[in-house]
């Protein structure tokens, strides 16, 4: 997978207490039981992590890991 998609998982492992090895790209955020408070706090670490903004509608509880690691590389690489 790509570096976002790693930083993404290790993102997830310190902030939110998912273990890295259990997590797969196609698992979705309301899977791994990501409220939407989760959800916001996410968001806040992915704008400090990787400098972008990220929306509900771009991290929901249907996305998931690959698609949200897609649209931050995507949103990234605009900047």
């Amino acid at each position: 997978m790509s570096d976002v998609y790693d930083r993404l998982i290790k993102l997830l492992a310190n902030g939110f207490g998912l273990e890295p090895d259990e997590l797969k790209p196609e698992d979705t955020f309301g899977h791994l039981e990501m409220d939407s408070l989760a959800l916001v706090e996410l968001t806040v670490a992915a704008e400090e992590e990787f400098g972008v903004t990220l929306t509900e509608t771009e991290v929901g509880p249907d996305s998931t890991l690959a698609r949200a690691a897609q649209v931050i590389e995507q949103k990234a690489g605009a900047v």
